[in-house]
């Protein structure tokens, strides 16, 4: 082996003889439809935003300022996330000439698009979830801030610095590690009385982390095996791409299919990132305008009274309020702080629960809410919340009929429903963001996962079997609610095809991708860590 390697940057510009399709030049419609959609996009969420401000007291000048500022980096980070796991999407088509590379990243956009705009908002108020209760709660306040934008600089930090070097790093693991970062010194600051971290989350990560390439590896080997032993008489699927000639019919729909797939997945999930960080900053600073759904109509409002009557009674059957509201909040908080279960959870979680009812029960409509009493039911309805789904995870809620059961299930849904919601012009806003991202940026990160991983050009058959797997993975990991990365999945699924068809494997591109994985968790906590501390010196707490 060489004993002084080439930089990994350097290898992808001296690689551009293993690809035509790659370095093609876009057609000359691609740029017009490009300024096309960009322009009409940001005149759309121009007016609604716009709008929304209309409808709330003038912001100051330094409101105005910092939201920009906010959405600017907020975005920033959606972008950067379209440079890595979009473009690990369209490497496949690419490099097997199913799709020139200015259609594919077109494609790829779209499909973050749709998926983006379908998303329910479950994964991005998750993420959320992973905070500091009393930083969520107090989000205006200067720590609020502090925590956001060190979390956000430091995810693109890290997502620049290793797409510069044409390293495929996971943005999922990037941001769940600055959220940590934030956590770890949050709690040390507060000298023990602040949250403490969430281990469960750690480790589940950890786990993910670790077993992901694993299993895109092992599964990408056997399916191209497979795919090998059912097509062993069509032995051009076998081949490097001559040129830019194109895969056979089946195999370039199959292959097209399983990019759409994996795109649209990305869009649906990783997409909500973005989301989640962008409505704590709209709560934060526009607090009557995005702090509750105003969507909900009088008959759900007059639904929700009822559901908190029942559900009081589930949590103290006598009513007795020994604890005041504000010894309440106090109780829950703590209670969400550390996870330690005692007899004042459930009648402080009562009383809340009683006080919401009330609260929301004054008025016919959430917009005739006053701009001083929407931070507090807001506040009251995440705290409400969030002890209740720890509650039931712990299994510590008080033994309940099917019925009782139902009532707090429904309870819960009503909470979220006014909390979990996402303006369309957001959801816009981010798919626009990852897009442009995998429109500007993919080349690098594409020329990687292509010609980088293996010592050969990838084939048509190598192709469809990673991006099957990878498709398939991800759907799954989905539904079971485990924190899987595409870029994890992909990269590992396109080394495990080269192993597979004995193309042998880039050791220096595998130590540098595998370098990537293991600390980006570790760098981004220590990153994110540092710049919350930092923040914190120039604002007030």
């Amino acid at each position: 082996m060489n004993s002084n390697p080439i930089p990994l940057a350097n290898m992808i510009e001296q690689s551009s003889s293993k690809s035509t399709n790659v370095h093609t030049v876009s057609p000359k419609w691609f740029m017009p439809v490009f300024l096309s959609i960009l322009i009409a996009t940001l005149i759309y969420i121009g007016f609604q935003l716009s709008t929304d401000l209309a409808s709330v007291p003038a912001l100051s000048f330094y409101s105005l300022a910092l939201l920009a500022a906010a959405l600017l980096v907020a975005l920033g980070f959606e972008f950067v996330n379209g440079f890595h796991d979009t473009a690990n999407a369209v490497a496949t088509v690419i490099y097997t000439n199913a799709l020139p590379a200015s259609v594919a990243v077109m494609w790829a956009g779209f499909c973050n698009f749709l998926g983006v705009m379908v998303a329910s908002g479950a994964v991005a108020y998750g993420i959320i979830a992973l905070l500091p209760v009393e930083l969520i709660m107090n989000v205006s306040s200067g720590a609020g801030f502090a925590m956001v934008f060190a979390m956000l600089l430091a995810a693109i930090i890290w997502n620049l610095g290793t797409w510069f070097l044409g390293i495929p790093a996971s943005s999922s693991h990037t941001m769940i590690g600055s959220i940590l970062g934030v956590a770890v010194m949050n709690y040390l600051l507060s000298s023990g009385n602040g949250s403490n971290v969430d281990m469960d989350q750690v480790f589940k990560v950890g786990k993910a982390l670790l077993f992901s390439p694993l299993i895109g590896f092992a599964f990408a080997a056997v399916v191209f095996i497979l795919v090998k032993k059912v097509f062993r008489k069509k032995l051009e699927l076998f081949q490097p791409p001559e040129g830019n000639k194109p895969p056979p019919p089946v195999i370039r729909a199959l292959l097209i299919f399983t990019c759409t797939g994996v795109s649209f997945a990305h869009g649906s999930n990783d997409g909500q990132k973005g989301m989640g960080l962008i409505m704590l900053i709209l709560i934060g600073l526009v607090p009557l305008a995005y702090s509750l759904n105003k969507n909900m109509d009088t008959n759900q409002l007059y639904g929700f009274e009822q559901l908190s009557s029942q559900t009081v009674l589930i949590l103290d059957s006598q009513r007795q309020f020994n604890l005041s509201t504000d010894q309440a909040r106090n109780v829950v908080t703590r209670y969400i702080q550390t996870k330690e279960i005692n007899p004042e959870v459930l009648p402080a979680l009562a009383v809340l629960t009683h006080q919401l009812g009330e609260n929301v029960a004054q008025y016919k409509d959430l917009k005739a809410i006053p701009e001083n009493e929407v931070t507090v039911i807001r506040n009251d309805m995440y705290l409400n919340t969030t002890a209740f789904k720890r509650l039931e995870k712990m299994k510590q809620l008080p033994e309940m009929s099917s019925d009782q059961a139902k009532t707090v299930k429904e309870y819960r849904k009503s909470l979220d429903s006014f909390l979990q919601y996402i303006p369309t012009w957001v959801k816009v806003a981010v798919a626009l963001a990852l897009g442009l991202g995998t429109m500007v940026g993919w080349k690098r990160i594409v020329v990687t996962v292509g010609e980088r991983i293996g010592k050969n050009h990838m084939t048509y058959g190598q192709g469809m079997s990673a991006e099957l797997v990878a498709m398939s993975t991800i759907a799954a990991a989905d539904g079971l609610g485990m924190p899987v990365s595409t870029t994890h999945v992909l990269n590992s699924a396109v080394a495990g095809t080269m192993v597979a068809n004995k193309s042998g494997l880039n050791f220096n591109t595998v130590k540098t991708i595998l370098s990537a994985w293991v600390f980006t968790l570790p760098a981004t906590i220590v990153l994110s860590g540092c710049l919350y501390w930092l923040f914190l010196q120039f604002v007030a707490k």
